[in-house]
């Protein structure tokens, strides 16, 4: 299973919805989550989301400091390319 950054970006945006239950403007990698309105709680149920639709594991130290879409997606990618070695 081959995901770029867009693919990535657009399922964090699909599951953030979801999660949320309410519609999110356009943004971009470099947006900080907390500013969408995504708190913590809501954080791990979307790591979580990620993690069964990927199959990978994320380590929970791994998740400190993700303050934007880019950083959380970083840790996705690594947790990906894990998982295929």
């Amino acid at each position: 299973m081959t995901t770029n950054r867009t693919e990535l970006l657009t399922l964090f945006h699909k599951m953030a919805t979801e999660i949320a239950e309410k519609e999110f403007p356009p943004f971009t990698e470099q947006t900080v989550i907390s500013d969408l309105g995504i708190d913590s709680l809501a954080m791990l149920e979307l790591v979580g989301a990620m993690e069964r639709h990927f199959e990978i594991r994320i380590p929970d130290e791994q998740l400190v400091g993700i303050t934007t879409v880019n950083d959380l997606l970083a840790v996705v990618e690594k947790g990906i390319a894990a998982a295929r070695a």
